[in-house]
């Protein structure tokens, strides 16, 4: 690993004191992995347990990976999943060290006691910018600040953007985690700056012009976001929508900041407001495609949006269309990403028998071939001298223009200039230190690959803007493939593409009747792929690390499966996180390529350059001048600078927050609650069970759990067959948000879940929960609107009685109506947010018993309660299924018989004494339907 800078040491000078807990917000690029692997390593012992929360799989493996290097082996880091039991667990917490958790197991462990919380060392939280009030890792600092003081609490972000947002979002951030410090290093901080700029890494900014068409295209696209944004900004004037603008509309960002203005008035908006949102987010997406796509795809892209905004999933025509594609600007980007393409002329069409020879046309080296054994000169060669011959499968009245983005050129040129300079570095004879391996950087994994696409087919003997044209014809011919398969989908009754391989060798077997005519053919495409590996040989450098044969090996094997030498690689790869700090150590390159702007990365650069003395690092630059790339890249700037301004101004003027410990079931407020006002004899009683509500392991997913622990409710998690909280010993909670609601209805499980409740509970209630600040609705205005009338497909003709056709879909409000019906004892509550469940709750539990665990988790489970609930689950639901069998009598079965088999190798008398005669006679029929028949044939 490479060494700690100055102001590496300095933050870990600071934050490595275990008896202290604070907040670290650092700028991106600047190493936070390697200070976080550095922390965790000064803590590592078997004699402490310190815990990794909040941690994607992928940052869980990559910082395991990183502590194995510095050393932390014997046992390192330790991932605790899904896949770990309850026990073994258990046992992991007690050996200490080094712990990665998520944050849904640990709450759990937690409430359980599955871990010693009093022997926790300390806690690590990553991304603390998504640490709120909801949030899991709010209540697990609450769970280990009831029983644990003394140990330390670190949290790490590097979004500072994330946390600028709203009202004092830093004071909420350290309230929820109950903080009193932060740092603040952002690059411009004093030893960052003296650090970074004391070795410079050698810069060469190269600013690339856009084609003229793709400047047209540009412009079109920002003049359809400028109308589009004001349409939406004139159709809602209610809303404050004054911060949203171009600029803004450049980041990812900005369909979340659009979607969360409109969240608490969506039902109410327009299908018109909802096409313009979703337009910002296609035009937004249009801005990088252009950029990044080549011109073919692009236009595909294009023309595939123009058919989505035409025609529904239905096949029908979309009554709502995006309005921006009917505008002046829409048609300028259409027409030109086509003529970037092709041009159409009004040439003659090609005969069926010309159309369907030319499908079969696909490699011209192998047709070359062809020609040269047969001795005869290839079509139109005499008729095209001077200019390239046309290929036989290009439909007449198509002109290839095939524009190829700017940067691939420059990109070419930037290769070439490094070629030399290495050339130049090894006939000096002088010790360099690092690699000539060429790193290039692209902003997505799409563009590096069609980076390593177009120099591993690259012509460096071609001229400027013409060196990717074989690839470029390659793609052309797919898109026609493409389309014509479109155009013919409904002829071939959706059957996949034809192996067209197959389908040239027997074309080419069909002209050559004898096998000396293949016999020929074969040698001459050896013959071709020979010329074409000494071409590859004589090259001195394979283009995106193409795996051809580079250079004359002894052996076959090193010449076909030989590693490539490190001077002769080059390597594309995608912006990761802190991933690429661990590329450039083990690569150690001297030359890096930034396709795209980074600003993250050009900072690990800097650390890069400064952790390893007397290497000469050259790093070129690549940008659009004049695009959204570069407006993007300098807003990024801008917004990185003005968001830890502003964190340090609210650190200066922020009231520390006073936390108490409190204790779950302890207080006198709890105790207060305890007091039974139910009157047996003339005399009060009290509770000495603390509030307590049981929840099940499922509804950990929510946000719920941790606001009623918040209310100093003591949370018991159990795994439950029946309702999702258990209140009382008489009342039980089924909770339902919308989209589980929905979902619910269409599968038929809300019909079973209240069947149950009613069965088991002397009060079932529904609870339908809907979001903080969103739409308090069911349903939108114009979906409600649609109940009220027939169909317009099938219209109405018969004076009375509608038929099925003319009725609607049934709404929810309509199955709600009939769930009622059916179970009358079950209490529908609506709760506009997790905050108002939380108060229902604890209306609800007023002057009430506790609930019963044991209890609550037997109930809907077998006869045995230590077997646990839904192990015959699905043998229940089946013999629920069969006629005279129902929710109040299926267990009095289960207890009859050991299995379903048993019950259907039953007599009717049997069957009848456990059902009784009608049920009995009615089940029995059922199971031997089938036999009956049977005999009787």
């Amino acid at each position: 690993m490479t060494s700690l800078l100055p102001f590496h040491k300095e933050i870990l000078e600071e934050i490595h004191d275990p008896s202290t807990s604070e907040l670290l917000i650092l700028a991106r690029g600047l190493g936070l992995r390697r200070l976080l692997c550095t922390l965790m390593q000064i803590y590592e012992s078997p004699q402490t347990l310190v815990l990794l929360v909040n941690a994607s799989q992928e940052e869980e493996s990559a910082i395991g990976e990183e502590l194995g290097i510095m050393g932390c082996r014997k046992p390192g880091l330790r991932l605790v999943g899904y896949e770990l039991g309850k026990k073994d667990r258990q046992e992991l917490y007690k050996k200490g060290g080094l712990i990665s958790v998520t944050s849904r197991i640990l709450v759990v462990d937690m409430l359980q006691s599955d871990i010693p919380i009093n022997l926790i060392t300390g806690i690590i939280i990553l991304h603390a910018e998504r640490v709120t009030a909801l949030s899991l890792e709010a209540f697990i600092v609450r769970l280990y600040r009831e029983k644990n003081s003394a140990g330390f609490l670190k949290a790490f972000t590097d979004q500072p953007e994330h946390i600028t947002s709203g009202m004092s979002p830093l004071k909420n951030i350290m309230k929820e985690l109950q903080l009193r410090t932060v740092h603040i290093y952002p690059r411009f901080h004093e030893t960052i700056k003296s650090t970074l700029e004391s070795r410079k890494a050698d810069v060469i900014e190269l600013y690339q012009r856009l084609t003229e068409p793709m400047e047209d295209i540009h412009h079109a696209i920002v003049q359809c976001m400028t109308t589009t944004l004001s349409e939406l900004k004139r159709s809602n004037t209610t809303l404050d929508l004054d911060d949203l603008n171009i600029e803004s509309a450049y980041f990812r960002s900005f369909d979340m900041v659009v979607r969360r203005q409109l969240d608490p008035v969506w039902h109410k908006v327009g299908p018109k407001t909802k096409q313009l949102v979703s337009d910002l987010a296609t035009l937004r997406q249009l801005l990088n495609y252009l950029l990044t796509y080549d011109s073919l795809s692009f236009h595909a892209y294009l023309e595939a949006l123009v058919a989505s905004n035409t025609i529904n999933a239905t096949g029908n025509a979309r009554q709502h269309q995006s309005p921006w594609m009917l505008t002046d600007a829409a048609n300028v980007i259409f027409q030109t990403a086509k003529r970037r393409c092709y041009t159409v002329t009004s040439a003659k069409r090609k005969s069926t028998a010309e159309s369907s020879n030319a499908d079969v046309l696909d490699d011209a080296d192998a047709w070359d071939a062809l020609y040269e054994a047969e001795g005869r000169q290839p079509p139109n060669a005499g008729n095209n001298q001077g200019k390239e011959a046309r290929k036989a499968w290009l439909p007449d009245g198509i002109d290839p223009v095939l524009e190829e983005l700017p940067k691939w050129d420059l990109l070419a040129d930037i290769l070439q200039e490094i070629e030399e300079e290495m050339i130049r570095q090894e006939s000096l004879s002088t010790t360099v230190l690092g690699s000539n391996t060429v790193l290039i950087m692209a902003s997505s994994t799409r563009s590096a690959a069609l980076i390593r696409e177009y120099l591993s087919s690259m012509d460096v003997s071609a001229p400027k803007g013409a060196r990717g044209r074989k690839m470029m014809e390659r793609k052309l011919k797919s898109h026609f493939w493409w389309k014509g398969r479109l155009a013919t989908r409904k002829q071939d009754d959706g059957k996949g593409r034809p192996d067209i391989s197959r389908n040239h060798s027997e074309n080419r077997n069909k002209g050559n009747d004898s096998g000396s005519g293949s016999a020929e053919v074969s040698e001459a495409l050896k013959r071709k792929d020979k010329a074409r590996q000494d071409r590859s040989a004589n090259r001195r450098r394979v283009r995106g690390g193409a795996p051809p044969a580079i250079a004359k090996h002894d052996s076959d094997f090193d010449t076909h499966y030989g590693l490539v030498p490190p001077q002769q690689t080059i390597i594309v790869r995608a912006y990761s996180d802190d991933v690429d700090d661990q590329v450039l150590w083990e690569v150690k390159p001297r030359f890096i390529v930034m396709f795209e702007p980074s600003l993250e990365f050009i900072r690990r650069i800097e650390v890069y350059k400064n952790s390893s003395p007397g290497l000469g690092v050259r790093v070129y630059f690549m940008i659009y001048q004049l695009s959204c790339e570069e407006h993007k890249y300098l807003a990024g700037l801008r917004r990185e600078k003005e968001s830890f301004e502003r964190l340090i101004k609210e650190r200066g003027s922020m009231l520390l927050p006073i936390f108490q410990t409190q204790t779950s079931g302890k207080g006198e407020n709890t105790f207060i609650k305890t007091i039974s006002s139910r009157f047996a004899g003339g005399r009060k009683e009290l509770s000495t069970t603390p509030p307590q509500v049981i929840v099940d392991m499922r509804e950990f997913r929510s946000t719920l759990p941790s606001l009623l622990h918040a209310s100093s409710l003591l949370i018991i998690p159990a795994t439950l067959t029946v309702g999702d909280y258990v209140l009382t010993p008489d009342i039980c909670v089924e909770r339902k948000s919308i989209p589980d609601l929905v979902s619910s209805f269409n599968s038929g499980r809300l019909y079973t879940q209240c069947e149950l409740m009613s069965v088991h509970y002397k009060q079932p209630i529904l609870l339908i929960e809907f979001e903080e600040n969103k739409s308090f609705s069911l349903e939108t205005v114009s979906e409600l609107k649609s109940y009220a009338k027939p169909s317009s497909k099938y219209p109405s003709k018969k004076p009375a009685g509608p038929s099925d056709t003319d009725r609607a879909a049934p709404s929810v409000q309509s199955k709600l109506v009939l769930l009622t019906l059916h179970f009358p004892r079950v209490r529908i509550i609506w709760s506009s947010s997790p905050y108002a469940t939380t108060d229902i709750f604890n209306d609800l539990k007023a002057n009430n018993y506790e609930p019963d665990s044991a209890r609550a988790v037997a109930i809907g489970a077998e006869d045995d309660p230590e077997a646990g609930a839904g192990v015959n689950a699905a043998a229940e639901e089946l013999l629920r299924c069969l006629p005279g069998i129902t929710a109040k009598n299926v267990k009095y079965v289960m207890s009859k018989v050991q299995s379903v088999r048993e019950l259907c190798e039953m007599s009717n008398e049997q069957v009848q004494e456990i059902l009784g005669v009608g049920p009995g006679k009615a089940c029995w029929e059922f199971m031997h339907k089938g036999e009956k028949s049977r005999s009787a044939t």
